[in-house]
């Protein structure tokens, strides 16, 4: 087969440096976080995490019981809530130093994970005003998944502020330095919670064939991520219990979003622009924004996206083991149907008017996501927005 056709691959990639293990598999949890505190030196630990995994289930109590083994409990902050206000990050700012914490043990979804990151950060602007003749180096997070949305891997912390608007933090030192995949730990996970999340994944390994920079060993790693979530998530849906399925989701998860240095922090692609518009202003959460947007965004894709992009798409059903339509364009959007089926499938289709979102916001929406310069572009979100409705 020629490759007259093809683009020669050129790129570059920067692996994350405060990253010191990612451990995984059913109660690694036991030895890994003992492991991390003894590699980073960490001596009193603040769990971060949220309400209803503190109160409904006895995860937390486990870690708790893990950093007392090591004598390395301080304290549990629970005061993270959905799309991770502001308050809640002041509040554990002050926890932190209250209980003179060395490290952060994150345990939950996205929230509590990017909570930490931002508690961190205000923390080293704190030491920095302290400290006058040198840069105070960052605290570390330890980071306990309990969902699929990813969060663990990237330097950017996204909180809600008291305005209601999206801010994100980025600086390379917020990565985790240490991530635990423990699968037994997600068994309590709520249904939707867990296959959202899922979805969210998906959403990250689709956007990243298409985002400008994303190194070719990436590609090819969400090109497996999809695979898996495609597989993994009907059968945890049949069978919730499933600790191979549950642990196998775990690591596309960490496929689909793979640890690099990111220069500019930002979203990764259309799909994630819109559900960072629609979630904390209409109260959605972040993987049923990816429910909502991410197949007609694909969808969109055949008609914006540059031709090489589409190819990487349209490779996407090699990989799910589809035939082809015969042409790339129509490939994607097979593959843009295949994410609506899946998503019918998990019992996870919504619509926006069932989050209250009025009609007369659509068009501010879009603006919001893709600005004004564009109108033809604009054009089109509307559409994908309306199509969603």
């Amino acid at each position: 087969m020629s490759t007259a056709n093809e683009t020669v691959p050129a790129g570059s990639y920067a692996y994350t440096n405060t990253l010191e293990g990612v451990y995984y598999g059913p109660k690694c949890v036991e030895t890994a976080l003992p492991e991390l505190l003894d590699t980073l030196g960490a001596k009193r630990a603040l769990i971060v995490t949220g309400k209803s995994l503190r109160d409904k289930t006895g995860i937390v109590e486990k870690i708790e019981n893990i950093l007392k083994k090591s004598n390395a409990f301080g304290a549990t902050f629970s005061e993270i809530g959905e799309h991770t206000p502001e308050a809640g990050i002041e509040n554990g700012v002050s926890k932190f130093r209250e209980v003179d914490a060395d490290i952060i043990v994150s345990v939950g979804g996205g929230s509590p994970i990017d909570a930490s990151k931002a508690i961190i950060f205000r923390l080293q602007q704190q030491r920095a005003q302290e400290i006058s003749n040198k840069e105070p180096e960052f605290f570390r997070q330890i980071a306990i998944p309990t969902a699929l949305s990813a969060a663990e891997y990237t330097s950017g912390a996204g909180y809600t502020n008291k305005q209601g608007d999206k801010v994100l933090h980025n600086h390379r030192k917020l990565s985790p330095a240490g991530i635990i995949l423990d699968a037994e730990l997600t068994l309590s996970t709520p249904e939707q919670l867990w296959l959202s999340s899922g979805i969210r994944a998906l959403d990250h390994a689709v956007e990243n064939l298409y985002r400008p920079g994303v190194p070719l060993p990436m590609k090819k790693l969400c090109h497996a991520a999809i695979a898996d979530l495609f597989r993994f998530l009907v059968l945890s849906k049949k069978d919730s219990k499933d600790l191979v399925a549950r642990q196998r989701l775990q690591v596309a998860s960490w496929m689909s979003l793979w640890p690099r240095e990111v220069k500019i922090y930002g979203s990764l692609g259309l799909s994630h622009t819109l559900g960072h518009k629609l979630g904390a202003t209409y109260g959605i959460p972040h993987g049923i924004t990816s429910c909502l947007t991410l197949a007609p965004v694909v969808n969109l894709q055949a008609e914006i996206a540059s031709q090489e992009d589409k190819e990487y798409l349209a490779e996407a059903l090699l990989y799910l083991r589809e035939p082809s339509i015969g042409s790339v364009d129509g490939d994607v959007r097979k593959l843009s149907s295949m994410i609506t089926s899946l998503v019918q499938e998990l019992g996870l289709q919504r619509t926006l008017s069932q989050y209250g979102v009025p009609t007369a916001d659509i068009e501010q929406i879009a603006i919001r996501a893709v600005g004004q310069e564009d109108e033809e572009l604009l054009s089109k979100v509307k559409i994908v927005l309306e199509s969603i409705y």
